[in-house]
């Protein structure tokens, strides 16, 4: 057994440096789709301003994308370094789409962008634009494997367990491929990068409006970006409504969690809680407050009335009951791994299913050993083993419910933005503007407490009801774990300050070399929004 100490530190390591990345990879998803549509209307229409649009904004995602790369490198040898047990247990599986992501992420997408950024005095319009698409095609498709890999890691599907190796083995690559999973989450993920992208390109533009700089530039760019933040936002919460529905199918614990849900629910008034404080010492809300609207979580979770959805003791229970039969598959396994008993094997098959809860308990049997498990002491490990199958609810459920909070909220700032913005009144409405400037880094935020809710509801499951989180790590020393964190700490915050000086600087220069006239600049004389036919005039 691995000392604790060193299980949390390493978990620690790869939250940090996996939230670290993720800051870029969303606004790189979207931004790429975001630069095509600007460059489709610059070639139909042949407008210099959206081939300046389109310039400026790469500028930006050329600088993200840099830094999104440097950091999602070392990713990749943390599953080595620090996670031996996962990379021998699903390293045949696990590793495949992430083997093809790196051959589309350094051979792919980094040919195409390089084409995008020195191609355009180079190749004809037609022929550029088919070169961002590209780009935006295989930025999006690398996103794609790696959320394959995760899918695997919260429904093992498409491998089987071999005894004779004791690993997870390839069994169906179009079932890991096309799982409901995989796919559910690459769409949701892909159009949460667009909702950045969009609030990204809105927010700079506000600032531009503000300040009264790059007037015509500022205003097209604004419209593009709050037409395309309002469908990609209604996209991104309708498709989070499939995930809860297909996380209460294949992950039962992870839904009860994020819902709050102690007891096995009443449909249909069982009420969908907005508020409420979990505490997972005590199994119970405090105080037993809840604010929520009743007759909504049902057909929410099961889109039907009657059908209940299984609360966090009925989940223990049925974890309860499965601990002595992945017991008995456990030490079946050991046996055969010894003796290679055919009796063994044919004992491990019948109770293969449960296995994980075998591994699961050895961290509550007496010394960590589950020959010494009896039938004395069964019901006392199999009642913490239970509890240890349910992940940190207070985390899940607040972290869930911050994600859809921003949601609507973003939705309301873009859909006011559009609005004002088609009837060409936006500059009147500074309010817009300024929060469209503010929130310009909530939505990567956000993304971030998504990609909580997911990693932390699959625990305690490193990959979900096979492999334990506390049984997957590298056996290091204390030492190492803590000198190999600070160092990566320090690492990504440079690459972080690196990213936010170039996004300034960049920003607040404009499209507009530093001491040239700006050809889209506001004129000089006066407030022109007080001016009549204004309206009617700036998108002449």
């Amino acid at each position: 057994m691995i000392d604790p100490a060193v299980v949390n530190l390493s978990r620690l390591q790869f939250a940090l440096t996996a939230l670290y990345h993720f800051q870029f990879v969303p606004l790189t998803l979207g931004l790429t789709f975001m630069l095509a549509a600007m460059e489709t209307v610059y070639v139909i229409t042949g407008r210099a301003i959206y081939k300046e649009m389109t310039q400026f904004w790469g500028k930006l995602f050329g600088i993200n994308f840099a830094i999104g790369v440097a950091t999602g490198l070392t990713m990749e040898f943390e599953f080595g370094t620090n996670w031996s047990m996962y990379s021998h247990f699903v390293g045949d599986v696990f590793g495949t789409p992430l083997a093809i992501e790196g051959l589309m992420a350094f051979f792919m997408e980094s040919t195409f962008v390089g084409l995008m950024f020195f191609g355009w005095d180079r190749m004809s319009k037609e022929g550029h634009l088919a070169i961002t698409y590209l780009v935006a095609l295989g930025s999006n498709l690398s996103a794609l494997w790696i959320l394959i890999a995760n899918a695997f890691m919260q429904e093992p599907l498409g491998a089987r367990f071999d005894p004779q190796t004791m690993r997870m083995q390839f069994h169906s690559f179009g079932t890991l491929v096309f799982s409901e999973k995989a796919q559910g989450e690459f769409v949701h993920t892909s159009i949460a990068g667009f909702v950045c992208a969009a609030m990204f390109v809105m927010g700079i533009s506000a600032f531009y409006l503000l300040t009264r700089r790059h007037r015509e530039f500022a205003l097209r760019s604004f419209r593009m970006a709050a037409l395309f933040g309002v469908i990609s936002t209604l996209a991104v919460i309708t498709l989070g409504d499939a995930a809860g529905r297909l996380d209460y199918l294949v992950q039962p614990t992870k839904l009860a969690a994020m819902e709050g849900l102690w007891h096995t629910t009443n449909p249909p008034e069982e009420p969908w809680k907005l508020i409420a404080f979990p505490n997972d010492a005590t199994r119970r809300d405090l105080f037993d407050f809840s604010i929520g609207i009743p007759y909504v979580l049902t057909p929410l979770i099961t889109h039907n009335f009657t059908q209940a959805i299984p609360g966090i003791d009925a989940l223990e229970m049925d974890a309860s009951a499965r601990v002595e039969n992945g017991i008995d598959a456990v030490l079946a396994l050991e046996d055969y791994a010894r003796t290679r008993d055919p009796n063994a094997l044919s004992k491990f098959d019948f109770y293969e299913d449960d296995m994980g809860y075998g591994f699961l308990a050895q961290r509550f049997a007496p010394d960590q050993d589950l020959t010494k498990v009896t039938p004395s002491n069964i019901r006392e490990i199999a009642t913490e083993t239970a509890r240890a199958s349910i992940p940190n609810v207070f985390v899940e459920f607040w972290a869930f419910r911050i994600m859809i909070a921003f949601g609507f909220a973003f939705l309301m700032i873009f859909a006011f933005g559009a609005y004002y913005s088609l009837r060409n009144t936006i500059e009147r409405q500074r309010w817009v503007l300024h929060l469209a400037m503010w929130f310009i880094p909530i939505p990567v935020l956000v993304t971030l407490y998504g990609w909580i809710t997911a990693e932390n509801g699959r625990q305690p499951w490193s990959v979900f009801g096979w492999l334990p989180t506390f049984q997957a790590a590298s056996t290091h020393s204390l030492g190492y774990m803590i000198f190999s964190l600070l160092g990566f700490a320090l690492l990504y915050t440079i690459f972080i300050a690196a990213e936010l000086y170039l996004m300034f600087k960049y920003a607040r220069l404009g499209p507009s070399p530093a001491g040239s006239p700006e050809p889209h600049a506001a004129p000089a004389a006066g407030p022109a929004i007080l001016r009549p036919g204004y309206a009617a005039k700036s998108w002449e």
